[in-house]
C-alpha cells in the first residue's frame, strides 16, 4: 500500500499530499528541503513492487491538472497551502480503480480426464510399430475378411473372427510378438534410456571400420633420416623409443615430457636455421663482434678515402668506432651497417666540433677594453689562398666595425705587397674613411721586400697601438712544410710577436697532404719555440670549400690531427664569400653515396 503521495510544482512547492494510516508526521518539510538541495530523484521504480504505479501516477497528474487548470493559472503557485486543493476524495477513487485493474484474475479450474482428448485415445492407437505402412495396410485387409464373414456366420462368430484377425495383424506387424510382450519391450527400452543404458543393438550389418585416433605422422618433401622423432603425437616415452628402434644413429635420449620432446627435436636438427637464422643475423637482439662489423667497416674506410679523407685517418676512425661497438646490443629490426654508419656519423660530428671555440668578435672586443690591437698570424704552403682569404676576414671585420691594419710580412714572393695594397683600396672604396670620422678603416704596413718578416710584423704591432688599431693581420710567405730555413723563420716570427691567434690557410682538395703538412708545421713550431709550451697552430682556414662537390675530407682530416677547429671555409672569389663550418652539413655531405 502507499504510506505517502505528494504532487508539488517545478518550483518545488508541494501542492497536496496523502499521508497513509503509518505515518505519523508531515512529510512537507522533508519534500522542499529534498528540493531545495537540488537532490531531486524519482525512485518508485526501484523501490515500490506495485505494478500499478507508473499508470496510477499519469491517471492523477492528469486529474489533478485538468481539476485546478483555472486556479493554477490565476494565482502563483507561491501562493498555495496544502489544505487549498480538496483532491482526498478523487484520489482515492483513482487509488481503488488502480489497485482493482492489477488484482490478479482467479486461476482456471482444470478439465477431468473424460473431458480432455486423451480419454477418446485407445490403447491400439498409441503401440507404435516398426513396420508402419505394412502393418496398417494388413490390419485393413484382414479387417475386411472378418466383416465379409462376420456377415455370413452370424453375430458370435463375427465377433471371434475379429478377435482373431487383430490378433494374428498384431503378431504379424511386430515380428510375432503379443501384445503384452510389445509392452514389455517398449517398457525396458524407456528404463534403459532413462539409466543411462547402452544402446539397443542395431541390425546385423558390418559396422564401419574406425579412423585411428591421434596424429598422423607428416611427410616431408625433401625428409631425412629422422622423421619418426618429429612425431609429436605421442604422451609417453614409448614414441621415443619406437623412433630410436626404426634409426639405429638417433641420439636423443626418451622423452618424459613435451617439454623435453622440444628440447631433444632442437638438438637433433641443430636449432634454428634457414629464414629464422638469417633474420637473427641482420636484426636486433644481437651483440656486436669484430667479425660482424669488419665488412662494414671496410666499405666505410673506402668510402672516406674517396671523399678525401686521409687513409691513415679513415683507419684510425674506423678502428675507433670498432672499439666502441664492439660488445654491444644491437637494437630491434637494427641492422650492422646502419649502427656502424651512424656510430660513425656521430664520431665524425663530435671531430669537427671541438672542446675549444674560437670567437674572434669576442677577443677583439676584450682585447680593445685593454687598449691594444689584437694580433692574427696567417700561415700556410703556397697558393692556398692566404692573401685572399686575408682579405675577406678584413672585408668581415670593417662589416663589424672594427679598423684593421694588414702587415706585409711575405717579403719573398714578388707581387705580395702589390696584391695587399690593392685589397686595401678595394676595401677603402667599400668603406670610406668619411663614414668613419675621417680613419680609413683598413690600412697596409709595408717595409718592401727582402726583410726579415719577424721584424716587420713587431713593428706593425706597435705601429696599431699607437694608432688605435683594433686588429692587425699578419700576412707571411707561402712555404713548403719541408723547407727548413722557411719553417724555421716563421717559428721565429709567432716566438717573437707572440699573436693571439695563429691560423692554419689549407685547401679543401688535399686529401692525404693536409696531415703531412700540419703535422710538419705544428713540429716546427715545437721545435723552434724556447719555452716548454710552445705555440701552435690555433685554428684553420679552408680555402676552395666551393670546388670540391662533396669530397669534404680535408675538413675531416686537418681538425683530426690538430684537434683545433675550422674557423671560416672560402666559397668563392667575392670579399663575402666566407663561411662558417657546418659541421652536420659536412659530415652529411661525406656520408653521401
Amino acid at each position: 500500500m502507499l504510506d505517502f503521495f505528494a504532487i508539488f510544482s517545478k518550483g518545488g512547492i508541494v501542492l497536496w499530499c496523502f499521508q497513509g494510516a503509518g505515518v505519523t508526521e508531515s512529510f512537507g518539510g522533508p519534500v522542499n528541503a529534498l528540493i531545495r538541495s537540488v537532490i531531486l530523484q524519482v525512485g518508485f521504480q526501484k523501490i515500490l513492487t506495485l505494478t500499478y504505479v507508473d499508470k496510477f501516477i499519469d491517471d492523477v497528474q492528469l486529474h489533478f491538472r485538468d481539476r485546478y487548470k483555472n486556479e493554477l493559472e490565476q494565482r502563483g503557485a507561491l501562493k498555495f497551502l496544502l489544505n487549498n486543493f480538496e483532491f482526498g476524495d478523487d484520489f482515492h477513487i483513482l487509488l481503488r480503480e488502480a489497485e482493482g485493474s492489477s488484482k490478479a484474475k482467479a486461476p482456471v479450474s482444470m478439465r477431468t480426464f473424460n473431458e480432455s482428448q486423451k480419454s477418446q485415445k485407445t490403447v491400439k492407437s498409441m503401440i507404435e510399430t516398426k513396420d508402419g505402412d505394412k502393418s496398417k495396410e494388413q490390419v485393413g485387409k484382414k479387417s475386411k475378411n472378418a466383416k465379409k464373414e462376420g456377415e455370413k456366420s452370424g453375430g458370435d462368430q463375427a465377433k471371434a473372427a475379429a478377435q482373431t484377425a487383430s490378433k494374428k495383424a498384431v503378431e504379424t506387424g511386430n515380428g510375432g510378438l503379443t501384445q503384452e510382450e510389445i509392452i514389455e519391450r517398449n517398457r525396458a527400452k524407456f528404463f534403459s534410456k532413462q539409466l543411462g543404458g547402452a544402446k539397443p543393438e542395431k541390425s546385423s550389418k558390418s559396422p564401419k571400420p574406425q579412423k585411428p585416433k591421434g596424429k598422423m605422422n607428416r611427410v616431408w618433401d625433401m625428409g631425412g633420416k629422422r622423421i619418426a622423432e618429429l612425431d609429436y603425437s605421442g604422451t609417453n616415452g614409448d614414441n621415443s623409443s619406437d623412433a630410436q628402434n626404426q634409426d639405429p644413429d638417433a641420439t636423443a635420449e626418451p622423452v618424459s615430457s613435451p617439454s623435453l620432446l622440444l628440447t631433444n627435436s632442437l638438438k637433433v636438427t641443430g636449432g634454428f636455421g634457414g629464414m629464422f637464422g638469417m633474420l637473427k643475423g641482420l636484426v636486433g637482439s644481437k651483440n656486436l663482434t669484430q667479425e660482424d662489423m669488419e665488412p662494414v667497416l671496410d666499405k666505410m674506410r673506402d668510402h672516406l678515402i674517396a671523399k678525401n679523407v686521409a687513409a691513415e685517418i679513415a683507419s684510425q676512425l674506423c678502428n675507433s668506432v670498432a672499439k666502441k661497438l664492439e660488445g654491444k646490443v644491437m637494437g630491434t629490426f637494427t641492422t650492422v651497417a646502419s649502427t656502424v654508419k651512424q656510430a660513425l656519423q656521430d664520431s665524425l660530428v663530435q671531430i669537427l666540433q671541438p672542446k675549444r671555440r674560437v670567437d674572434i668578435l669576442r677577443d677583439v672586443l676584450e682585447a680593445r677594453s685593454q687598449r691594444k690591437p689584437f694580433v692574427i698570424t696567417f700561415c700556410g704552403v703556397n697558393g692556398v689562398g692566404k692573401s685572399t682569404n686575408l682579405a675577406k676576414i678584413s672585408y668581415w671585420l670593417i662589416e663589424n666595425g672594427f679598423t684593421v691594419l694588414i702587415a706585409a710580412c711575405d717579403t719573398f714572393r714578388a707581387g705580395a705587397v702589390e696584391q695587399l695594397r690593392t685589397h686595401q683600396r678595394r676595401l677603402n672604396s667599400l668603406h670610406p674613411p668619411e663614414k668613419h670620422g675621417g680613419q680609413p678603416t683598413v690600412q697596409l704596413f709595408e717595409k718592401g721586400y727582402g726583410k726579415d718578416a719577424a721584424g716587420i710584423a713587431m713593428e706593425a704591432i706597435a705601429f696599431a697601438r699607437n694608432q688605435g688599431f683594433d686588429v692587425v693581420l699578419i700576412d707571411t710567405a707561402g712555404r713548403m712544410q719541408d723547407n727548413a730555413p722557411l719553417m724555421t723563420a716563421l717559428a721565429k716570427l709567432i716566438a717573437v710577436n707572440t699573436p693571439d691567434l695563429v691560423l692554419f690557410v689549407g685547401e679543401a682538395l688535399v686529401g692525404n697532404e693536409a696531415v703531412d703538412q700540419l703535422v710538419k708545421f705544428n713540429q716546427a713550431l715545437a721545435d723552434h719555440s724556447k719555452t716548454d709550451k710552445p705555440r701552435l697552430i690555433d685554428g684553420i682556414v679552408l680555402t676552395k670549400f666551393d670546388t670540391i662537390d662533396d669530397k669534404v675530407g680535408a675538413a675531416i682530416s686537418m681538425t683530426y690531427i690538430t684537434g683545433q677547429p675550422i674557423v671560416f671555409v672560402g666559397t668563392g672569389q667575392t670579399y663575402s664569400d666566407l663561411r662558417s663550418l657546418n659541421a652536420r652539413a659536412v659530415v652529411s655531405a661525406l656520408m653521401k653515396a
